[in-house]
């Protein structure tokens, strides 16, 4: 267990780990150091979209290395790949002039979003919701409704309110004070995979457009085919002034990217934003390469009919075992067992290493799961059959 004390002594330990040191990975599955197979519901919290070494983003990331890596001068110069890049994910968001800006990561491309918001604006305040989580910078921490995700980090930063889940009421009372956006995810991932209620992106589209407030839509979690749609604000019809994406953007590769529209991009100016490593070549041929394959595979209809058993299977297994799952929820393959408490939480995630599977332990007594998008029928059956399992043992 070399790895592991060496990781306990040297690196700086600010979350529960769990004692495991992983190898390698193919596909769905994981080796670790002793040579243990493990069924990766996981993801890396969402990130390995197309699974583990994947060769068409293996094969990219290879060859865009050989090439160049980083620009010179970075982004004050072009790179082909980028341009590609761009052209891909234009195709795959909804009409209108879009304006794209790259990221290292999700809670990089929120800051930006609502800093930018601001300038175009001419505003101070953005509303997020409660229960939300946006990223782990100071703005974003300070714009997540967790009651414990800002206040350990003083002073928080000024100028941020916040509503109940999916209260349009409320919005209405406090759009007019001096409002510059509200950001928003379609399923709070964080907060315990909970979708927003049918039509309410839809009422909350409406509501910001008729007070000249911008809508940021953050689908750093469930963007690029999660949910069983590209992005899932597609589902109501909606086009937000401003897309976060992330994890899933670049399979692996730590990447992302937020979105403009066209009237926002006028408002912005030479030297609002930048970054050393927004854009560099590698991580956009990795982007490039997950953006094709997703487009080339119809990898967005996958999800929603492995979403559709994984949901019907877990509904069965609930209702098995009342006394530790309260309810099943979630769009795709983001999927929320709700239990009763954390400490069930722990428990569970514990079984489940037992039968050789990795669940998400998160925040409000939530396990997450967060398949790969390419996962067989049979691989997900596998992985549920083991959770069966652990649950069982559980009851018992």
């Amino acid at each position: 267990m070399e790895t592991i004390a060496t990781e306990n002594e040297l690196g700086l330990i600010v979350c529960n780990r769990q004692p495991l040191a992983f190898e390698r990975g193919q596909g769905s599955h994981v080796w670790d150091e002793q040579g243990e197979r493990y069924l990766d519901f996981t993801s890396g919290w969402g990130v390995t979209s197309l699974g583990h070494s994947h060769p068409a983003l293996v094969g990219a990331i290879v060859e865009q290395a050989g090439k160049l890596m980083q620009n010179p001068n970075s982004g004050f110069t072009y790179s082909p790949v980028r341009a590609r890049l761009l052209q891909a994910l234009t195709a795959v968001l909804p009409q209108q002039s879009w304006r794209f800006f790259f990221a290292n990561s999700g809670a990089e491309a929120n800051d930006a979003a609502v800093k930018l918001a601001r300038k175009a604006t001419g505003r101070r305040n953005v509303v997020a919701i409660s229960g939300s989580f946006h990223g782990r910078t100071l703005a974003t921490l300070s714009l997540s409704g967790g009651a414990d995700n800002a206040a350990r980090y003083q002073p928080t930063v000024p100028g941020n309110l916040f509503l109940p889940f999916a209260d349009l009421d409320v919005l209405q009372q406090v759009i007019e004070d001096d409002v510059a956006a509200v950001i928003v995810e379609p399923v709070q991932g964080e907060g315990g995979v909970r979708p927003l209620p049918p039509n309410f992106l839809s009422g909350l589209s409406q509501l910001c457009r008729q007070h000249g407030v911008l809508l940021i839509v953050d689908e750093v979690q469930t963007g690029f085919c999660r949910t069983g749609r590209f992005f899932a604000f597609e589902a109501e019809g909606v086009v937000p002034d401003i897309l976060t994406m992330g994890k899933g953007i670049a399979g692996g590769f730590p990447f992302a990217a937020f979105a403009v529209s066209g009237s926002v991009a006028e408002k912005l100016d030479k030297g609002d934003h930048g970054g050393t490593y927004c854009g560099n070549p590698l991580g956009c041929a990795a982007a490039l390469a997950v953006v094709e394959h997703m487009v080339d595979n119809r990898v967005a209809e996958h999800v929603a009919a492995l979403g559709h058993e994984a949901m019907y299977r877990l509904q069965n297994i609930a209702e098995q075992a009342p006394a530790l799952i309260r309810e099943v929820r979630g769009q795709g393959l983001l999927i929320g067992l709700q239990l009763h408490s954390d400490e069930q939480v722990g428990l569970l995630t514990q079984a489940c290493l037992q039968q050789r599977l990795l669940v998400t332990p998160t925040r409000n007594a939530v396990v997450r799961l967060l398949p790969n998008l390419l996962m067989t029928r049979e691989e997900l059956q596998e992985g549920l059959d083991l959770l069966a399992a652990a649950v069982s043992a559980l009851s018992r």
